[in-house]
């Protein structure tokens, strides 16, 4: 081998070798912390695994905390945007549902979570929700839309639902029962590998950004 092929291919070999992983931050809330899973079932370690598997090289920080708000997530941007962050999944909203928080103020908690991250030169992907509509049709509208409007003005990644893997939305609580913890709202094991099947092509849209 030639010295001049022999270094070409050694910089190859060492770029490979030096290139760090895309770190990816999931701010969210129990959905995001694996609520009532082992450690090696929830949410991050599944979609690590799934990621892995499929040939990215990915380092992916759980930064989910039950019970957070929007305003939660927002506060904790600071010490979630840490140096190395790549990218974003931001997975947030559940509890201003459960709160009755008016649309207006979580919007304004998501566009200052996004903009945080524009500034620091972090990919997102924007997981939107939807209301069930017991606060009524013009509070299902508001909250709803924020989402994909958030996602378009930022000009970020957008998946309409968390639970896509199950159905979306509109699939009927008995439907997933056995995808579900006894509580009915936080996934089982399976039900989160299912979540993860769905949700994957969107953080492997993601990693492209990054890449």
């Amino acid at each position: 081998m030639g010295k001049v092929t022999g270094a070409i291919v050694f910089s190859l070999w060492a770029g490979a070798a030096w290139a760090e992983p895309v770190t990816i931050a999931a701010l969210g809330d129990s959905l995001t912390q694996g609520y009532g899973l082992p450690v090696e079932q929830g949410f991050v370690p599944q979609l690590e695994a799934w990621l892995e598997d499929a040939g990215h090289d990915v380092d992916i920080i759980n930064a989910g905390v039950s019970g957070d708000t929007t305003q939660g997530g927002l506060s904790r941007m600071a010490w979630t945007l840490t140096p190395e962050v790549d990218a974003m999944i931001v997975t947030l909203g559940g509890n201003d549902l459960l709160r009755g928080i008016a649309p207006e103020v979580s919007r304004a908690n998501l566009e200052g979570i996004v903009q945080a991250a524009s500034d620091a030169g972090v990919e997102v992907l924007v997981v939107g929700m939807q209301s069930p509509g017991n606060y009524g049709p013009d509070y299902k509208q508001a909250f709803d839309a924020m989402y994909p409007d958030i996602a378009q003005s930022f000009d970020t990644l957008y998946a309409e639902s968390f639970f896509a893997g199950l159905g979306g939305p509109d699939t009927a609580p008995a439907d997933v029962q056995n995808f579900m913890q006894p509580d009915g709202v936080h996934p089982n094991a399976e039900g989160v590998a299912r979540i993860v099947e769905g949700l994957a092509p969107s953080v492997q849209a993601l990693i492209a950004r990054v890449e």
